[in-house]
């Protein structure tokens, strides 16, 4: 999916400074090869009065998305013109779809098996040689992206960000490259060699990057859209109108991310159970978990939501899973945040990354669900917590992200006409390499989709491999393919 953003008149920001924390800020792997592709397209037409700058996410749940999508009207805002692309677009034979798609799976019905292997990447300290060479794949289509008069890179999404730093590091890519952290925990994959500068919400995940030995780590707060905000009395009780919400009753706001993965039903039960709080439901695209949930006596349970917003001004409360996009939109809402039944791998870090910097209580067990409701909800526990989430947002113009990103851009901003377009003979190379690319990454897609479909029997099969998992998916009639031995291992994938 490609995203564009148009340019308008600058705001107070000004234009690009220099960065004087790092000054002489150059291509990682040294001298930019004269063939270089990045910001080179034919016929394209420079940008407004600040320049182009390219952000590249994934369509993979919504954070990554949502994040992108703010920093580009921020910097539109700024005088840049801003392209938007998707990376699973840029993986070729639609792998990036297939792999989306087997990620859900795994995380919706082999959650045991997703854990295992975030551990087993955390363990190694990032991919294995088969996600590698997974990547390598999308550098062509990367390249030839980014427009002549790009400015900056800033990937959103780890798969972007380790693309961008290995073609920084070959002198292929001549303009910063940027990763936005979106989590407040940092997996090994996050950080890549080679990205100029890697940006985070707190100083929690900001440490945690450099302990992974991440380059140039600016903690520069977040980024969410301006309607999150504390909600005043009389916009409390338009939003509870609004959705049809008790007037007056205390209301737990739980989430569980754009594709409503997780135990969600047992802790809309426990909540309801504990009578602090009425339960509110919010299941992202996931229509048949809503059905499943008002069946079971959970009257407010709602699919997709457009007016989030609106709905965290009716709240008291909010209860999450997984750490991302949503907990820091409560934050800057001014709702204490609980984690709880939280997802494995990202979900259980992210929760303890939270809880860690004061900003979300993490509930480890059912018993303590009822008085850390009643304490977020009432105590001093609350009135600490909203006060932290709030103290995020509370940073001056000139030191979040945007200007991070911004200052970045003045560092090191050639002259599109600079830059040519690759030559023939490097064309013809780099084909016969995607050529042989494509081959592999075929080979990948089938194993991964040995994943996607291995785990929707994984509750048959609980407690085996992600190795028996697939093989049980792929033992049709007694008789096994071959690529089964491609798929029977996918940790080393991953």
């Amino acid at each position: 999916m490609w995203y564009h953003s148009g340019s308008v008149e600058l705001s107070s920001l000004g234009g690009p400074a220099d960065l004087s924390e790092f000054p002489g800020l150059s291509s990682p792997g040294g001298p930019v090869d004269p063939g270089a592709t990045g910001g080179v397209v034919p016929g394209a037409r420079r940008a407004g009065p600040g320049g182009r700058i390219v952000i590249i996410s994934a369509s993979v749940g919504a954070g990554h998305d949502g994040a992108a999508a703010e920093l580009a009207d921020r910097l539109c805002a700024s005088g840049y013109a801003v392209d938007r692309l998707d990376f699973l677009d840029l993986l070729p034979a639609r792998l990036g779809r297939a792999i989306s798609a087997g990620y859900h799976r795994i995380l919706t019905h082999a959650p045991g098996a997703y854990q295992r292997i975030y551990a087993a990447t955390e363990r190694a300290g990032g991919s294995g040689p088969g996600a590698r060479a997974l990547l390598r794949s999308a550098e062509r289509r990367t390249l030839q992206a980014l427009r002549a008069d790009t400015r900056a890179v800033v990937s959103t999404y780890f798969g972007a960000s380790q693309v961008l730093g290995a073609l920084r590091l070959r002198g292929r890519l001549a303009v910063p490259a940027i990763t936005y952290l979106t989590d407040f925990s940092v997996h090994p994959l996050w950080v890549a060699a080679g990205v100029d500068f890697h940006l985070a919400a707190h100083d929690i995940p900001a440490a945690q990057a450099r302990a992974r030995g991440a380059a140039r780590v600016l903690a520069t707060g977040p980024v969410v859209a301006p309607r999150f905000k504390p909600a005043t009395d009389r916009e409390r009780q338009q939003a509870r109108a609004r959705f049809g919400l008790p007037p007056t009753a205390p209301l737990a706001l739980l989430v569980a991310g754009s594709w409503g993965v997780g135990p969600i039903q047992q802790v809309a039960c426990e909540i309801r159970a504990t009578g602090a709080a009425v339960p509110v439901v919010v299941c992202g695209r996931n229509e048949t978990l809503a059905g499943r949930l008002r069946a079971a006596g959970i009257e407010h349970a709602y699919g997709w939501v457009k007016d989030m917003p609106g709905l965290m001004h009716a709240a008291d409360v909010l209860v999450q899973n997984a750490g991302g996009l949503t907990s820091l939109e409560a934050f800057a809402a001014g709702l204490p945040v609980a984690s709880y039944g939280c997802i494995p791998g990202h979900g259980h870090t992210n929760a303890a990354a939270l809880h860690d910097a004061g900003l979300a209580t993490w509930v480890r067990e059912p018993a303590d669900l009822k008085p850390v409701l009643t304490e977020l909800l009432d105590g001093p526990l609350g009135e600490s917590r909203r006060a932290a989430g709030l103290a995020l947002f509370a940073t001056a113009p000139d030191s979040g992200p945007v200007a991070a990103i911004l200052r970045a851009c003045g560092a090191a901003a050639p002259d599109a006409g600079d830059t040519p377009p690759p030559s023939r003979r490097l064309s013809v190379r780099r084909s016969r390499r995607a050529a042989r690319r494509l081959v592999v990454t075929g080979a990948l897609a089938t194993a991964l989709w040995g994943t996607a479909v291995g785990t929707g029997i994984a509750a048959t099969h609980s407690g085996g491999s992600v190795r028996q998992v697939i093989g049980h998916s792929l033992d049709h009639g007694g008789h096994r393919p071959d690529l089964a031995a491609l798929a029977s291992s996918v940790e080393d994938l991953f």
